[in-house]
C-alpha cells in the first residue's frame, strides 16, 4: 500500500466533509462533484435506459458478454448518490467481472422514502430477467447505503418467490439504521467520511418516521435463510467495520456462504478511489473474481 495515496485522499475529504453541509442539497451536489474527479475511460460504453420505470445505465467495458449482469445500487445513505457519482466503479467493476453492470437511479429519500429504494431494485432486477438473463448469471452488489439495499433486495426477491441471483456483493454495508454498533464511536477518529450523527440524520430521511428495525429497511434484523453467497469487504478504519461483521454472522448462523474481507487500513468507499489508490484497483479485483466465480 502507497500511505501517501491514502494520506492525500483522507486529507482531501477531511477538507471537503460532505455531510457537515447545511443542506441536503449542499450534500448532493458535493457528492457530485466528487464522482466528477474520476473519469471513464472512453473504451466503456455507457448506455441509458429505462428498467422498467426506474432510470438506469447499462456500464460495459470492453470484452464483457451480454448473459451476464451485476445490478448495482450506488451509496449515499439513501438521499444521495447517482448513476454520475458511481459510473466509474461501475466501469471499473464490470471491466473485473466480464460483465455489464446496470446501475440504477433508485428514488432517494426524504422525497421519497423507504420502502420505494426497494421497491426500485427489486422492480430492476425483475427487469433483467425479463431481458433474458438466467438469475444465476447475475450478481447484486452496492456499496454502504447500497450494500444494506443489496441484502433487503435479496431478502425481498425470497420473500416474494423470485428465483434469486448467483450472489451478492455488500461494500461497507450499512444495515443497522440505529447505528448501535461499537466502532460507530471506536473508528470515529479515524473514519474521515461517515460519522455517527450524519448517519442517523440520514437514517431519518429514510425512514421517514418508521420503525428504525424494519426488516427491508435494516436487514440486520431480517431472517437471512435461504440467501445467495456473500462477499462482504470493509475498511478496519471504518465507523460501519461492525455492520459488515455483524450481518456477516448472522447470515453465518442463518447457513448463507459468507466471505467476510476486512481491509487493513482502508476507509469507507476506498473503491471509488481505484484511480489513485491501489488498495481501490485491488479490492475491485477481487469483486470480480467473486462475481465470476459465483456466476457460472
Amino acid at each position: 500500500m502507497s500511505q501517501e495515496q491514502l494520506h492525500a485522499i483522507v486529507k482531501r475529504l477531511k477538507a471537503n466533509p460532505m455531510l457537515e453541509q447545511a443542506s441536503l442539497d449542499a450534500v448532493r451536489a458535493a457528492f457530485e462533484q466528487l464522482g466528477a474527479m474520476f473519469p471513464v475511460a472512453g473504451e466503456v460504453q455507457c448506455q441509458p435506459v429505462m428498467a422498467g420505470s426506474v432510470k438506469a445505465e447499462w456500464v460495459g467495458a470492453p470484452g464483457t458478454t451480454a448473459d451476464r449482469a451485476v445490478l448495482y445500487l450506488h451509496g449515499g445513505g439513501y438521499a444521495i448518490g447517482s448513476i454520475n457519482t458511481h459510473r466509474a466503479l461501475a466501469a471499473g467493476i464490470s471491466h473485473a467481472a466480464k460483465a455489464r453492470v446496470l446501475l440504477i437511479d433508485y428514488r432517494l429519500a426524504p422525497e421519497h422514502p423507504h420502502p420505494m429504494a426497494v421497491e426500485d431494485a427489486t422492480a430492476s432486477y425483475r427487469w433483467l430477467l425479463e431481458q433474458g438473463l438466467s438469475p444465476q448469471r447475475i450478481a447484486v452488489a452496492g456499496d454502504s447505503a447500497g450494500g444494506g439495499l443489496t441484502v433487503a433486495t435479496l431478502v425481498a426477491l425470497r420473500d416474494a418467490g423470485d428465483k434469486l441471483p448467483g450472489c451478492g456483493v455488500c461494500l461497507s454495508p450499512w444495515v443497522d439504521l440505529e447505528c448501535l454498533g461499537e466502532s460507530m464511536t471506536s473508528k470515529a477518529d479515524v473514519d474521515p467520511m461517515m460519522q455517527k450523527e450524519q448517519l442517523l440524520r440520514l437514517a431519518g430521511f429514510y425512514l421517514g418516521g418508521q420503525d428504525p428495525r424494519k426488516q427491508n429497511a435494516a436487514p440486520l434484523y431480517a431472517e437471512l435463510s435461504g440467501l445467495p453467497p456473500l462477499l462482504l469487504q470493509v475498511g478496519t478504519c471504518e465507523t460501519l467495520l461492525d455492520d459488515a461483521s455483524r450481518i456477516a454472522e448472522r447470515a453465518r448462523k442463518a447457513g448463507v456462504e459468507v466471505t467476510h474481507e476486512p481491509w487493513e487500513e482502508m476507509i469507507h468507499g476506498w473503491q471509488l478511489f481505484a484511480a489513485t489508490l491501489d488498495e481501490g484497483k485491488q479490492a475491485i479485483e477481487r469483486i470480480g473474481a467473486y462475481v465470476l466465480q459465483k456466476t457460472v
